[in-house]
This record gives structure tokens, sequence and C-alpha cells, in this order.
């Protein structure tokens, strides 16, 4: 399986005297699921925004190869895609974000259309119990499950990553929403037409990280380690 990304002595700070982890290394490979594990606070999260060059950190992230500033970092992200836990912290409403997202120059090189864009992330949405008429709602009005449903059926929607970093994406959705967001991104990685070929996941849920999990790495603030297949209950 091909390398997509690789993660070298990467190590983030809270402040000068405060280090949040240190000393990591690992790869992401094709059809990964790759669950991040690790106590509260361990930096689950800031690990996944450094990874999309959201977050000042050092050492070296490499995807396919090359960081984010050779790839250039706006076609990077294009690449590697993150969807936060809390989209509702995000300005306007979901229209209004897919329409930032695709004026962008480096998304006018790899999409068809705005207006396909949206279409198709509508028609995901949709399938997952989403009206449309939320899209045109503040992002703040919206329900934390409404919310979680609209940010992943974007990402989805956009069809650009090879890579989504998903941040506990479904922790607001009962089991019924959950499995069918699980079975539409598992289809959608495993399938041979679309552009998603791994993801790295956080989830507090024992259950889910058995479903979706290929690997799993446990993160501390000393480094990271691979653990084995987590054991069915």
């Amino acid at each position: 399986m091909a390398k997509l990304l690789e993660a070298r002595k990467v190590a983030c700070k809270k402040d000068k005297e405060n280090t949040i982890f240190a000393g990591l290394n690992f790869n992401v490979n094709e059809r990964d699921i790759v669950v991040l594990q690790g106590k509260s606070g361990s930096g689950k999260t800031t690990l996944l925004k450094c990874i999309a060059h959201l977050n000042v950190y050092d050492g070296e992230i490499l995807y396919r190869g090359r960081t984010a500033k050779a790839h250039g970092v706006p076609a990077f992200r294009t690449r590697v895609f993150y969807v936060p836990q809390r989209p509702a912290l995000l300005p306007g409403t979901p229209h209004d974000f897919i329409a930032t997202i695709t004026s962008f120059q480096s998304r006018k090189l790899t999409s068809t259309s705005a207006v396909g864009d949206l279409a198709y992330a509508m028609e995901v949405a949709r399938a997952w119990g989403i009206d449309d008429e939320l899209w045109d709602r503040n992002w703040t009005s919206l329900s934390g499950g409404e919310a979680q449903r609209i940010a992943l059926a974007t990402a989805v929607g956009l069809n650009t990553a090879e890579v989504l970093l998903l941040d506990e994406p479904t922790s607001a959705l009962d089991h019924h929403s959950t499995k069918l967001v699980e079975e539409f991104i598992l289809s959608d990685l495993r399938s041979s037409e679309g552009r998603l070929k791994a993801i790295v996941w956080i989830t507090h849920s024992e259950e889910q990280a058995r479903r979706v999990g290929t690997r799993f790495l446990r993160i501390s603030t000393s480094g990271c380690e691979e653990e084995p297949r987590m054991p069915e209950p």
C-alpha cells in the first residue's frame, strides 16, 4: 500500500515549558483507518490540527513525500481535510462555507463547479436525515447532530480529500445516524471510484473503534505506539 502521510519526530507545546506531545513517528497508508487513542488531554485533537497544518509544531509531516509548504498549504488542505468536532464554531451558514471554499483557487483546479459540490453534499446529508433548508441556517442555530452531519457531508461532497481527519465525527448522533454515517464513509473509502484513500479518526467509543478501525495508535507526551487490533467484547 502507498504511504500517504508520514510523521517524523513531531512535537507540539502549549508554551515554552509545557509539552503536549513529542517524538511522534508514524505512517498512514492507503486504506488505513487509524484510530487515535490516548487519555483526555493527551493531544489527539491537537495532532489532527498539526497534520492539517492548522497548529504550529516541530518535526515534519509529509503528504506523499512532501511537506504542506512544498505542496502549497491551500492545495494540501484540499487533499488532507480536517473535520472538527464542533463545526458550530464556523461563521455564517453551511451554504456560505461551501461557497467560500469553492472560491479558492486551489479548489477551482480540482472541482467541476460549486453548484455540483453543494448538490452532492446535500444529497449525502439528505440520506443522513438532513433537510435541505438547514444549509441556509447559521451554524450556531443547528443542533450538534445536524452540524456534525452537514460538516461530514461537506467533506464528502467536496470530493478532493485523499485523507480525512475526523475529530469525534458522530459524538452528537444517535446509534441509527451513527451507523448510516459509518457505512457511507467506509463504503466511500473502499470504493475504487472516489478520491478518499485513508482516514485518521478520533473516537471515545470503543464499540465504534472496533467497527471502523484497521490500526490503533496511542499517543502520550513522550511519543506514540501502535497497538494491536481491539478484541471483540
